[in-house]
């Protein structure tokens, strides 16, 4: 049967061995208190100096400016309360000069330009216009009438200018065939005349023309 093996035994704490001795601990002790009493003074010393520095103003650099008191206010009631100084006074004999309305007259009208004179009318009675000898040429008979047989007189209305030539033509009386009256309008437009005469002057006439087809058999 085996023994047990013996509990270790814990040292107890003694307080007395960490304790320095009786020499050692008055000198701990002094060198505590000078270094309160250091600190006392240190902390002392900079109160002071922050007071100085509260308490020391800086000196002005120069001196407050002076200003002079305004002058009192004139009552209202007296002339020139405002200092503006009076209106400069009129000379003798001059008057104000104030606005005047000038009236305006319209402008005159430009003097109107004479009017040409118009062109005299020729009095006296009107010849008729009468066709050119050599200048009426012949119309041309309509093959679709010749095939049909068609024959007749168209009677043309031609109106003839101062110059001779027709500016309107149009049938007055027809044939009973198309084919006839167109191609007596068409003749006759090519025809010159000599112009209708009044007062010894060319003017404007109307002319009848007749025209006759006549078929062969």
């Amino acid at each position: 049967m085996s023994t047990p093996a013996p509990t270790p035994h814990r040292p107890a704490f003694d307080l007395g061995r960490w304790l320095p001795a009786g020499r050692s601990f008055l000198w701990v002790l002094l060198a505590f208190v000078i270094g309160l009493v250091l600190f006392a003074l240190v902390l002392s010393i900079g109160r002071k100096d922050d007071d100085a520095l509260f308490r020391v103003g800086t000196p002005p650099t120069a001196d407050a400016p002076r200003y002079s008191p305004l002058p009192a206010p004139l009552p209202a009631s007296r002339d020139n309360a405002s200092g503006m100084g009076a209106p400069p006074a009129q000379a003798p004999g001059e008057e104000e000069e104030r606005p005047r309305l000038v009236e305006t007259r319209p402008a005159a009208p430009p003097p109107s330009l004479p009017q040409p004179a118009a062109p005299a009318v020729p009095s006296g009675p009107v010849s008729r216009p009468e066709p050119l000898a050599g200048q009426t040429p012949a119309p041309r008979y309509p093959t679709q009438s010749l095939r049909r047989g068609e024959s007749g007189t168209v009677t043309v209305r031609a109106q003839i200018g101062p110059d001779g030539v027709p500016s309107e033509v149009a049938v007055a009386t027809g044939s009973g065939s198309r084919y006839l009256d167109r191609a007596a309008v068409d003749a006759v437009k090519r025809w010159r005349f000599r112009p209708a005469m009044q007062g010894g002057q060319p003017t404007t006439g109307t002319v009848m023309v007749p025209i006759e087809f006549q078929a062969q058999r």
